[in-house]
């Protein structure tokens, strides 16, 4: 990243302790707060990733900042026997494991707290590792990406949904405005924490997407990186191989 973004500027703990903190205070009105801000369309972005994963085939996945599990419930439906969502927020993890809970999905969900730079499986472990709006909170970007693909099995998929900057006019100026002055103020309305999704807007407009997210994958060891833009651009689907 051209820029570390941090959270809490006038905290002195490093970025990972920051996020998990940010995440924690949030989680209650996560959910809710993303289909406001997002106008319901990660749904459909989510969808996507789900439909790429049914050509594979997967039999075990790992869901990385999973969040309050939304895309681990929905990868259920690649028909995978076993699927791991983790996060470092315990706040998020405890909605999410109530969700999987009422989905009667807990034979084949199991949430747990990690740290997706140290992540504690051994290599060659999934089919599969997805990213939704997670990888930019990584504290050592290369360090996550790295781990990943060690856990992956050999010809494993690797799906990253993140935000990104559109770069065609009008979309490009929009997306600037909406989310420098209209998201932290939507995010101080619902959670009052403005820090929190002041963050989230910054993190994503120096993030690098497209081309530049696909060099870091290759640099990492990934092949066949794919970018699919999403909705003008305001988000990217990346695919790669292990």
């Amino acid at each position: 990243m051209a820029k570390k973004v941090i959270p809490y500027k006038d905290s002195a703990k490093g970025k990972k302790e920051q996020v998990t903190a940010m995440f924690d205070a949030i989680s209650g009105n996560y959910d809710g707060l993303n289909r406001v801000i997002s106008f319901g369309i990660d749904v459909k972005w989510r969808r996507k990733v789900v439909n790429i994963l049914k050509e594979k085939k997967p039999k075990t996945i790992l869901d990385i900042a999973t969040g309050t599990g939304d895309l681990a419930i929905n990868l259920v439906e690649t028909g995978a026997d076993k699927i791991v969502g983790l996060d470092i927020s315990k706040g998020m993890l405890d909605i999410g494991k109530k969700k999987v809970l009422q989905k009667n999905l807990g034979s084949t969900i199991e949430m747990v707290v990690g740290d997706s730079e140290n992540l504690e499986f051994e290599d060659r472990t999934f089919d599969a590792v997805t990213v939704a709006f997670g990888v930019r909170n990584f504290e050592d970007l290369n360090k996550g990406l790295s781990e990943i693909l060690r856990v992956l099995k050999p010809g494993g998929t690797f799906v990253v949904l993140e935000t990104s900057v559109p770069t065609k006019t009008p979309f490009k100026q929009g997306y600037k405005f909406y989310t420098k002055y209209m998201l932290p103020v939507i995010g101080k309305l619902f959670s009052k924490d403005r820090s929190a999704y002041t963050y989230l807007s910054e993190s994503a407009a120096v993030f690098p997407h497209g081309s530049e997210f696909n060099n870091i994958l290759k640099k990492t060891g990934f092949i066949a990186m794919e970018n699919r833009p999403q909705t003008f651009g305001v988000a990217s689907i990346y695919i790669a191989t292990k």
